[in-house]
């Protein structure tokens, strides 16, 4: 991982994401092979290490009662270099929440003093667990744009996360883990070939009986829908869109689709559970 990458894991339940990120945190011991974070093995951190990295569960055990501030003063308190609550509440977005008890915040600013608390370091390396899970789309669009402020300020970020949207909008590199071993791994758009693979190419019509034959060879139907796959949608697209001009064929719900990371992921892993 490079400083300022944010680098996410994905995987089925069971295929090993939450023992590797142990592992990785120092917090279980590995039973084989080589492990490094920043430049040292986990097992062996002390705590000049663990000041380096924070990590962020899916709850955190705060006390309640608590405001923010307080909450973030505290666990600063346990760092040799600790981040002022000021800053940190500026940088998770809690500023006028300062004086607010844990117990009245919504779900999103809790989580976002979640990041607040694993921030309260100054970490160099940021674990964050399915960091938006349960959150509606505001909340959770919301908590990526601080995702994104962290990265920039070069902050690393290896992030788990259930959302395959999630991890396309966030992560440089991902990779998909399955029966404990790496079995993809890349930029999130070109992850497996998906840069390269087949377009699809959807619209709705009565018939492909019309269509131009080289055009009509290629329909798959699907529904009310004719598909196709094509490595070279412009000139299929070409085709087809001066066919209907031509013909004054209005193509419904024309839409051209590339393999999701969804997709990709789903193949990969045989569609099993979610990550």
């Amino acid at each position: 991982m490079e400083e300022g990458e944010v680098f996410a894991l994905l995987g089925p339940n069971g295929a090993g994401k939450t023992t590797t990120v142990e592992i990785l945190e120092g917090y279980r011991t590995r039973d084989a092979g080589e492990v490094r974070v920043l430049g040292r093995d986990p097992k062996d951190a002390d705590p000049a290490f663990k000041s380096r990295i924070g990590v962020v569960l899916q709850s955190t055990g705060v006390d309640p009662y608590l405001t923010v501030a307080e909450t973030l003063e505290l666990f600063g308190g346990y760092y040799p270099n600790p981040r002022s609550p000021e800053e940190l509440m500026a940088l998770v977005g809690l500023t006028d929440k300062a004086d607010v008890r844990v117990t009245k915040l919504s779900g999103g600013q809790q989580r976002r003093l979640d990041v607040g608390v694993g921030l309260a370091g100054d970490p160099d390396l940021l674990f964050l667990d399915e960091p938006t899970t349960g959150f509606d789309p505001g909340a959770r669009r919301s908590a990526w744009e601080m995702i994104k402020g962290l990265a920039g300020m070069g902050k690393t970020i290896f992030l788990t996360t259930h959302f395959m949207d999630e991890a396309q909008y966030l992560a440089d590199r991902v990779a998909i883990i399955s029966a404990g071993r790496i079995i993809a791994q890349g930029p999130p758009e070109t992850l497996a070939g998906r840069d390269t693979g087949d377009t699809v190419i959807r619209f709705r019509l009565a018939g492909a009986e019309m269509l131009p034959g080289p055009v009509r060879d290629a329909a798959r139907e699907d529904g009310d829908f004719l598909e196709f796959s094509t490595a070279n949608p412009v000139h299929f697209l070409n085709e087809l869109t001066t066919w209907a001009l031509a013909h004054e064929v209005a193509l419904d719900g024309l839409e051209v689709v590339k393999p999701s990371l969804e997709d990709v992921y789903l193949e990969l892993t045989g569609g099993g559970e979610g990550p």
